[in-house]
């Protein structure tokens, strides 16, 4: 059985992570060794910075994972910086943001970079269409997901389960695609 590590200190992230690969022959260990995320112009930037970092002293294939919520009404605020705003302002702050407007339409983007010793990152792209909801619904999930509700659905993230979830999310569809380069390994 091949391994690759997953370097996050996100359970929830691991926790899809771990669901969605479980179908191939691959053990999926999570690795929280922590790198600089740079405030890029692209979630692929980002990525492609943190890579790099761990690269320099992690020698076995790892992934990783950036993601950003990108409000229509907000001109795509948060963005790149969703993990900073989400701890600094959190769903509510994104709510009052959007108080006084019609549009709420966003997008959750996710870009998961693939690295392997002496070779170039492998990024793939994942979205996610949907609606900021007007207040917190649901329990489950991490960070946005109380507020975001994906397209052709009525329910928020939060109110899904991860299986659920994944057939939805931006980081299922990047999965997805992750998935398909290694089976082709």
């Amino acid at each position: 059985m091949k391994s690759i590590y997953f370097i996050t200190g996100n359970k929830g992230k691991f926790s899809e992570v771990k669901e969605k690969l479980k179908r191939l022959d691959v053990a999926v260990i999570q690795e929280n060794l922590g790198y600089p995320e740079v405030q890029g112009d692209s979630l692929e930037e980002v990525a492609g910075y943190g890579v790099e970092h761990i690269k320099k002293r992690f020698l076995h294939p790892f992934i990783i994972e950036d993601a950003g919520l990108f409000v229509d009404a907000l001109d795509g605020f948060p963005g790149v910086y969703s993990k900073y705003v989400f701890f600094t302002i959190g769903c509510k702050g994104i709510l009052k943001l959007l108080e006084d407007k019609k549009r709420r339409t966003a997008v959750f983007r996710s870009v998961y970079a693939y690295s392997e010793p002496n070779n170039k990152p492998l990024f793939f792209i994942g979205e996610c269409q949907g609606i900021i909801t007007t207040k917190e619904r649901g329990e489950g999930g991490f960070g946005y997901d109380p507020i975001f509700i994906p397209d052709g659905e009525t329910k928020t993230f939060a109110e899904m389960n991860t299986e659920e979830k994944n057939t939805f999310s931006h980081r299922g569809k990047a999965l997805d695609k992750l998935i398909d380069f290694l089976k082709e390994k």
